[in-house]
């Protein structure tokens, strides 16, 4: 929850605003405004404060107790023009707090961490847990000192700076343990889910690298699951914060010493059915499992199938040990196999200010970019220092695609890019051909070059549209001939991508004729070019006077159905028939 103060009525103005525009997630505190700070402050994970800095800080400081537990805070001055954040950056979630106040408030977010100013991800910031001296590392990061970087696995991170640089496998110095109290002498960045000693200047990521399989029997109580579980991972030198998730199966998803367990690890349980389970090759099935819940492993079988392809058995089957009785719970530890993630960003038609900020967050989030030339020289500038980019010309669009599925599968953090909608006549569709479920793949949709092109035109797609492309390379023309006779036959608006290119120059007039075979000369048709760039250009025109060799790749043609008109210079679709024959009544 948000809590929101103010004093003064112009404070209580946008405050409102705030509470208006975020119903639910944030709380108004009223009265004196000492006594609503520290009301908010107890009970809220972050605070509005639409007050001065100074009086903000005088208010907080006998409030203060450890960075990790205090919420962060947001100051909002009296003209509503700057978003402060003031405390809790990154562990009490300001900085973002700040960014989202500004983009409600038409505010100026001000983030003055020194990581978030320069570019740099902070380690607080990945996601993942951690351990160790995550200032002196964070500073030596940003002071450009050397920080080596030791990983048992490449796992998805965002770009680092040049000055963190590969140490060799293993997540201790060289892949070999080092010798209890021994100190690195420069900063070290660890991501290990094994337990490893660390020194004054080295900091470990836990990635949510291991999955433990857990059987019971029905009535076992949490202590007894959580202590194997714990005991286990010890043993084997493993560390609980990597654990993911807990699997079972189905027959115990309401068990609640696996519940418990689970809730204790701070991870969700995932269970599968006793078929699926029996299907899993494990080393050691046996009947007791088999007579009591249909399969002949719960433990192995589960988090073999959590950890899905290429998953590595670490800890087989094993039994608890409480004292006086027979054992009632089961569990084997698995480690995932390195499972990269690729984002597919739809970059929108052009102008910066229509790339949607999620498109943003992930170009950021992305340590490896690919994509084609020109687009990536349209969001160099957004991406993190490190990030490494590979881009090539017009034509290559399959090879960026295995590339970019190449790049995910050996567990970096990929961004592949496109124009418009990455999943519109883009990258999207070949990239999805080629990966399979051994990565995670999202995608993020932008502003396509039909939607763009329709609002500088007016509603043109205001009732049913179809976008057709008239190339040629890739769909033979007997197809898309095929395709544009139908939309005429059903009185459907069309938007033509590649329309026209110096070497297909006959497409457009053809499929202009066939529309025309079934639309009046009257018809509507809005021509716009390079639409939302500086340099675009737009124009309406009707179906008889269409001008082709006016038309490039880098235009969209729509053309309107037989109930399109041109209104006060717009071109607009009614959304029904209905409205067009009461209007001419």
């Amino acid at each position: 929850m948000i809590g929101l103060i103010s004093a003064t009525a112009a404070g209580a103005s946008a405050r409102d605003r705030l509470a208006t525009a975020w119903p639910g997630r944030t709380r108004v505190y009223d009265g004196p405004v000492r006594e609503a700070v520290e009301r908010a402050f107890a009970e809220c994970d972050q605070l509005v404060c639409f007050l001065a800095t100074g009086a903000t800080v005088r208010l907080l400081a006998p409030l203060l107790a450890d960075k990790s537990t205090d919420p962060g805070v947001v100051c909002v001055d009296e003209a509503g023009r700057y978003a402060v954040s003031l405390l809790g950056g990154h562990g009490g979630g300001a900085n973002s707090l700040a960014t989202e106040v500004g983009s409600t408030l038409s505010a100026t977010p001000v983030i003055t961490t020194a990581t978030d100013a320069t570019g740099i991800p902070g380690l607080d910031t990945l996601g993942l847990p951690f351990e160790g001296a995550v200032a002196t590392v964070t500073r030596a990061m940003l002071d450009g000192a050397p920080v080596t970087l030791r990983a048992d696995t490449v796992w998805p991170l965002p770009p680092l700076p040049p000055n963190v640089t590969a140490g060799g496998a293993g997540g201790v110095a060289g892949g070999v343990p080092l010798a209890p109290g021994t100190v690195r002498p420069d900063a070290t960045l660890l991501v290990s889910d094994r337990v490893v000693p660390l020194g004054p200047a080295d900091v470990v990521l836990r990635p949510p690298s291991l999955v433990v399989g857990v059987g019971a029997s029905r009535g076992v109580g949490v202590d007894e699951v959580y202590g194997l579980v714990v005991d286990v991972l010890r043993d084997a030198g493993l560390s609980a914060l990597s654990v993911g998730e807990l699997a079972t199966v189905d027959a115990k998803a309401d068990e609640p010493g696996i519940v418990g367990a689970a809730a204790e690890l701070g991870v969700p349980v995932r269970t599968y059915s006793a078929d699926v389970l029996a299907s899993v090759d494990v080393p050691n099935p046996s009947d007791a499992p088999l007579a009591a819940v249909g399969t002949p492993s719960v433990a192995e079988a589960a988090a073999l199938a959590a950890a899905g392809r290429g998953g590595e058995l670490l800890v087989p089957k094993r039994k608890s040990s409480p004292q006086g009785r027979p054992a009632m719970a089961t569990c084997a530890v698995v480690r995932r196999a390195p499972r990269g993630r690729l984002a597919v960003v739809g970059l929108g038609p052009g102008a910066r200010d229509l790339v949607t900020p999620r498109a943003v967050a992930e170009l950021r989030r992305a340590s490896v970019l690919v994509g084609l030339d020109q687009y990536v020289d349209q969001i160099r500038d957004l991406l993190r220092p490190g990030t490494r980019v590979i881009e090539s010309g017009l034509g290559r669009e399959e090879e960026r695609a295995r590339t970019a599925v190449a790049e995910a599968r050996a567990g970096h953090a990929v961004a592949l890019i496109g124009s418009g909608d990455a999943g519109v006549y883009a990258m999207a569709s070949p990239a999805l051909a080629e990966a399979a479920d051994d990565i995670e793949v999202v995608g993020v949709p932008g502003v396509t070059a039909a939607l763009a092109a329709a609002a500088i035109l007016g509603a043109p797609l205001g009732h049913d549209h179809v976008s057709i492309s008239l190339s040629d390379l890739h769909t033979p023309w007997e197809v898309i001939e095929r395709r544009v006779r139908a939309a005429a036959e059903a009185d459907i608006v069309v938007t033509f991508y590649n329309p026209r290119s110096r070497g297909r120059d006959w497409q457009l007039p053809k499929a202009l004729a066939l529309l025309a075979e079934r639309r009046t000369g009257t018809t509507p048709v809005g021509v716009v070019r390079n639409a939302s760039r500086p340099d675009g250009t737009s124009h309406l025109t009707t179906l008889a006077r269409i001008d082709p060799t006016t038309v490039d790749m880098m235009t969209v043609v729509t053309v309107g159905n037989t109930a399109t008109r041109e209104i006060a210079g717009r071109m607009v679709t009614p959304r029904g028939y209905r409205w067009q024959s009461e209007g001419a009544r």
